[in-house]
């Protein structure tokens, strides 16, 4: 579904992404691993097209991707949950659901609307609440609500934990679960690396823009690096 060849990226002189390669099937749970400042973030904003890689290759679903503005990338599949959430903050829920959809005919996210009501319970019963006014958890929902309304094909979610306390890091992850075993392809960066072994089935591991490990989750999870780096020994 995705195929990434040799892809840098660059912020003004600093070579944040150097020749980065991987792939992601159709309908798998991928992690992208690292410290702060690895490339992770960057790399799913280049994904997504808010940045243009200086060199490289981005296909997705047989698209090349480099050149495509964000919202025809969107209409092709891919959508974006970033870190922060960066919801509509003056909009009510259903307002911010809405826009995720606005790529598409309004008369037809009906059902999406409410598959995603399903999905999030809480949602509903504040779907008139201003959005500025939902907690952590309640805004992180909505971040995937809203990506749901896109109907996607892939997901990239950048950091959904941040920020959550253990009950509902449990819970949105149970959902993003669901969420897969619906056909949605996923690629997680998330800081919580044992959640992301654990839920995902295979990872790549960065480190200053580069690729340095990579394999099956189990395989991941039991490696000395990852292990001393990621999971606290």
């Amino acid at each position: 579904m995705l195929e990434v060849r040799n892809l840098s990226v660059f912020y003004g002189a600093i070579h944040a992404v150097k020749s980065l390669s991987f792939s992601i099937a159709s309908g798998e749970r991928i992690a992208l691993l690292g410290a702060n400042g690895a490339g992770k973030t960057t790399t799913l904003k280049t994904l997504s097209g808010l940045l243009r890689p200086r060199s490289g290759t981005i296909e997705f679903a047989g698209r090349a991707l480099q050149r495509i503005a964000p919202h025809d990338i969107v209409r092709l599949g891919m959508v974006h949950v970033p870190e922060g959430r960066k919801i509509f903050q003056r909009l009510t829920v259903l307002e911010n659901l809405h826009t995720g959809a606005y790529t598409r005919h309004t008369d037809a996210i009906g059902a999406d609307l409410e598959l995603v009501l399903t999905l999030f319970p809480r949602l509903k019963e504040r779907r008139n609440q201003i959005a500025g006014t939902l907690s952590g958890g309640e805004q992180q929902m909505l971040a995937i609500g809203r990506a749901l309304m896109a109907r996607p094909k892939m997901l990239l979610l950048d950091e959904p934990s941040m920020g959550l306390s253990p009950r509902l890091v449990n819970q949105i992850f149970d959902t993003i679960m669901t969420i897969n075993r619906q056909g949605v392809t996923l690629l997680l960066v998330e800081q919580n690396a044992a959640i992301a072994l654990e839920i995902c089935e295979r990872g790549y591991v960065l480190e200053t823009g580069s690729i340095i490990l990579e394999g099956a989750a189990k395989d991941l999870a039991a490696s000395e690096l990852v292990r001393q780096a990621y999971l606290g020994g």
